[in-house]
């Protein structure tokens, strides 16, 4: 590890900065949100590109088409990602409300699964006592110790106006990038698609390069990664635009 690494994780784990960071609220990572929305925007936008200039449409009806497709899916996958967190909130007061009768109507039984959570974890004896006593004797705290330990909850949730706020700009923001070479008016068709399949492979190679860099994998490989799937997604919507053009000029 290198000297300057080590320096830094060795301050950041000395008792008054430990301290502090755990006084602090826990946050959870909007960038799932962030990559979700301008990968599916990317790839939405640029398969209705590639699927028009397939079936030979006009630049005009790429960009309509686009456009409309843009803001609709764009809105529809905020929304959806909107009540899945909101569900995920709902869940977990659901289940911090069960849990709370269950300590009031069954308490023995409680502190039983709270014995046996911990047993299982290796304690025995009189730490097992006491850590179970520790536990049960603060409300909050055995609840909360219940939804981790026996439900597996994650109590760290993110703001769900905020994640389908990220969402629907990553998703337009992005999206809206391979359709930029369609308002030109001196360009042909394939040149406009040609441009549109750059900026496309930039955006996907760009995000995954992001992502790479967020979680500290290799920046390269998660690029091309990105890259690839966005690729298919396009060449697919292209290669099915082109056969029923063709299948529309036989009939």
């Amino acid at each position: 590890m290198e000297p300057d690494l080590q320096k830094d994780l060795a301050e950041q784990h000395q008792p008054e900065a430990i301290r502090a960071r755990l006084q602090r609220p826990a946050e959870g990572s909007y960038l799932p949100d962030g990559v979700l929305g301008s990968i599916d925007g990317c790839v939405t936008t640029f398969a209705v590109v590639s699927g028009a200039v397939g079936a030979g449409f006009p630049s005009a009806v790429a960009l309509v088409l686009g456009f409309a497709n843009l803001v609709a899916d764009g809105f529809s996958m905020a929304v959806s990602n909107y009540q899945s967190k909101k569900t995920q909130e709902e869940h977990l007061d659901q289940a911090r409300r069960a849990e709370d009768m269950h300590i009031r109507e069954i308490p023995e039984g409680e502190r039983e699964e709270i014995r046996q959570i911990f047993h299982r974890k290796g304690f025995d004896g009189e730490i097992l006592d006491r850590i179970v006593d520790t536990i049960t004797r603060d409300r909050n705290l055995w609840i909360e110790t219940m939804l981790t330990e026996e439900l597996g909850l994650q109590k760290t949730l993110l703001n769900p106006m905020k994640s389908a706020f990220v969402t629907f700009l990553a998703f337009t923001g992005i999206g809206a990038v391979p359709l930029l070479p369609f308002f030109s008016v001196s360009l042909s068709v394939n040149t406009k698609f040609g441009i549109s399949i750059a900026l496309a492979g930039c955006m996907f190679y760009g995000i995954g390069m992001i992502k790479g860099i967020a979680l500290g994998k290799p920046m390269i490989i998660s690029g091309i990664s990105t890259l690839l799937t966005g690729g298919a997604a396009a060449g697919l919507a292209f290669a099915v635009g082109y056969a029923l053009r063709q299948i529309y000029t036989v009939i």
